[in-house]
């Protein structure tokens, strides 16, 4: 893979086999940030469980004090009996039966997230083919499907995110941007690793978090030490 004289130059101040202590390789992370945009800042881990096993599946959710640093367009699929409450929380797009046809017909989506009332998801099933590979299919698991509208979607506005594992037994999740203080990296980070080891299933067995890495969009993977998670 070939690299930019900038990205060769960054990927200096990183040693490729030393494991840095959290606090250090969020610091690397953000100061390899040097991209002309404000880069996004990912942790990537490696677990210790096999996505194949259902006793072993993991899809936690967690919001992130400062937020990912994103405006999350959040459409909320809703009767009209709460209609008015979306729009008082700040939803940007009200699912209604026209929207959802859109993204039917059209494949129409110009929404980040979508979060759902119990009773719009029958409806919402038509268009479960086209949001479900996006992973945008509203889902109980996720805290997306309920009948609290408003809270729902302030939660996504603020800052909640969900993750699960990858085919890999990866997990990747956005803790921030490059132009956040390192300290609310940090806060975020630690937020992400703790709903991580809570999520751990009782048939896991071993090394649960067996590696880290942190990078920014732009920059080289920091290779985190997990005895400092």
């Amino acid at each position: 893979m070939k690299h930019s004289k900038r990205f060769k130059e960054v990927a200096k101040a990183v040693e490729t086999d030393k494991h840095y202590p959290l606090t250090e390789a969020i610091a690397l992370a953000k100061t390899n940030a040097t991209a002309k945009f404000d880069e996004t800042i990912e942790i990537c881990m490696n677990l210790g469980i096999d996505p194949k096993q259902s006793d072993q599946q993991i899809r936690p959710t967690v919001v992130l004090p400062h937020g990912t640093g994103k405006n999350v367009r959040v459409a909320a699929f809703v009767d009209s009996a709460n209609e008015t409450a979306a729009k008082e929380a700040g939803a940007d797009i009200i699912g209604t039966e026209e929207v959802i046809d859109k993204i039917v017909k059209k494949g129409i989506i110009d929404f980040d997230v979508a979060v759902a009332v119990p009773t719009m998801m029958v409806k919402l099933a038509k268009a479960a083919r086209v949001l479900g590979p996006r992973g945008l299919m509203p889902n109980p698991k996720t805290d997306t499907v309920g009948m609290d509208i408003a809270k729902m979607v302030k939660e996504q506005k603020g800052g909640k995110v969900s993750f699960k594992l990858d085919n890999t037994s990866n997990i990747h999740l956005i803790v921030g941007k490059a132009s956040f203080e390192e300290k609310q990296l940090m806060e975020n980070t630690s937020v992400v690793v703790e709903a991580i080891k809570k999520a751990k299933p009782a048939a896991a067995k071993g090394i649960y978090i067996k590696s880290a890495t942190i990078t920014s969009s732009m920059g080289p993977a920091v290779r985190i030490d997990t005895s400092t998670l």
